[in-house]
């Protein structure tokens, strides 16, 4: 199939696309980048006055197949992730069974290239079980085509154990993500530890409980010579110690969700479960030194930690309810109109920590737009004004706190390999 998108205002990270473009595309390759394309073609989508960008990359998704199909599938997670812009995912291993070994891996594969609306990668478990006990067979895994190893959902448990799997994973130079929770700190929180916590009579969760094992995890990498990816940072504390890492030279990078930047602990009611989330929303302070780290550099990504649930996971009691927000539909209006709209990040910004950014970290070709590059774009309407419902999401999981709210920034068409697999004109 050939697609020739005309009129293009093209925003990339890499390239300084001044004026209007045409795209043209053919057998899912971007052919020709020039201000007036002359070719037929078998789909012709006009996108004046709406911004291109590379498709986004969701470094940290939860697509619940196999085992949790009540809350979601491949293809209701895809579906919903096409809506948010987004043309690769990496899907995290706490499933059932956990992605551990190739029985599991094989299992995933045929899952998602069978159900898959968008391109898929999987992310493999560190150890059999997320037990922390043994390191899975990395070499075998990454064969089959898993693009990374994380126990996400569970921290790397010990010290040891994590100096151990960042040396066997640093001889093939494997990305390994660590959700960094110290469980002693977090046991029986349920929101932040704070004004909110102690308003509403609610355990809270100590921010040393993130602090401490992103504390350990960066001089476990400096003394290693290893990189690590830290997964959901949602402190100050945490951001200003990874600044000083990378001031350093260590070899760390790290993520940021969207509802950590454009929600605080202070939207936190008696019964509103929707906004419980592991790391917790936390305090204006916090978000607004996530808001710096994010523009300053040290932040290089943008994910969403998708997380959806069965409604009758999020009951109103916040001690028994499931932590995890859906929000791979909502990511890019809810960080459009955070950082761009209020001028923290540019556009361009935004897309480097969405798109260019996580395939850097990744070690994929792709989150740029260039002759010879895969066709995976987004066009977006930065004008257009949303209002999140929770009812039309994509997902299975409805389970969103920004439920009611507005922002700017809407999905106008997402691409992949050079196919539509979602428009909203």
């Amino acid at each position: 199939m050939s697609l020739l998108i005309k009129h293009c205002s093209i925003i990339d990270s890499e390239n300084n696309y001044e004026g209007i473009y045409d795209i043209y595309i053919e057998s899912g390759i971007i052919k020709l980048i020039e201000p007036a394309i002359k070719k037929n073609a078998d789909r012709v989508i006009d996108a004046a006055g709406l911004k291109l960008l590379p498709g986004f990359i969701d470094m940290h998704t939860h697509l619940r197949e196999p085992g949790f199909e009540y809350k979601e599938t491949v293809y209701s997670g895809t579906r919903a992730a096409a809506r948010g812009g987004y043309t690769t995912l990496c899907c995290m291993p706490n499933t059932k069974p956990v992605i551990d070994d190739e029985d599991s891996l094989s299992r995933l594969l045929d899952i998602t290239e069978k159900d898959a609306a968008v391109k898929v990668y999987s992310v493999a478990a560190i150890s059999k079980g997320q037990t922390s006990t043994e390191i899975v067979d990395m070499n075998k895994l990454t064969n089959m085509g898993a693009i990374a190893f994380s126990d996400d959902g569970k921290p790397v448990m010990t010290a040891a154990f994590l100096m151990e799997v960042l040396l066997t994973a640093k001889a093939k130079d494997y990305l390994i993500i660590d959700h960094c929770e110290e469980m002693s700190l977090a046991a029986g929180g349920a929101i932040n530890l704070g004004r909110k916590s102690e308003q509403l009579g609610i355990r809270g969760i100590h921010p040393l409980s993130e602090e401490l094992n992103v504390m350990r995890d960066i001089m476990i990498a400096e003394a290693t010579d290893s990189r690590i990816h830290i997964a959901h940072i949602s402190t100050a504390g945490s951001a200003e110690m990874i600044r000083a890492a990378k001031k350093k030279g260590i070899k760390v990078t790290c993520e940021v969700m969207p509802h950590h930047i454009g929600l605080t602990e202070d939207i936190i009611t008696a019964g509103f479960t929707d906004c419980k989330v592991n790391p917790p929303l936390r305090t204006a302070v916090d978000v607004k030194a996530l808001k710096q780290a994010l523009k300053d550099g040290t932040i290089d990504v943008i994910a969403t930690d998708h997380a959806p649930h069965h409604k009758n996971e999020k009951s109103e009691d916040f001690y028994s309810s499931a932590s995890g927000i859906s929000g791979i539909e909502t990511a890019f209006s809810v960080c459009y109109t955070e950082l761009v709209e209020s001028g923290i990040l540019s556009l361009k910004d935004l897309s480097e920590k969405m798109s260019r950014n996580p395939a850097k970290i990744l070690k994929l070709n792709a989150g740029i737009i260039r002759a010879g590059s895969a066709a995976d774009i987004v066009i977006v309407d930065t004008a257009r004004e949303i209002t999140v419902n929770r009812e039309d999401l994509l997902s299975k999981g409805k389970n969103t706190p920004f439920h009611g709210r507005a922002y700017k920034g809407d999905i106008v068409y997402t691409i992949v390999g050079g196919n539509v697999v979602y428009e909203n004109q």
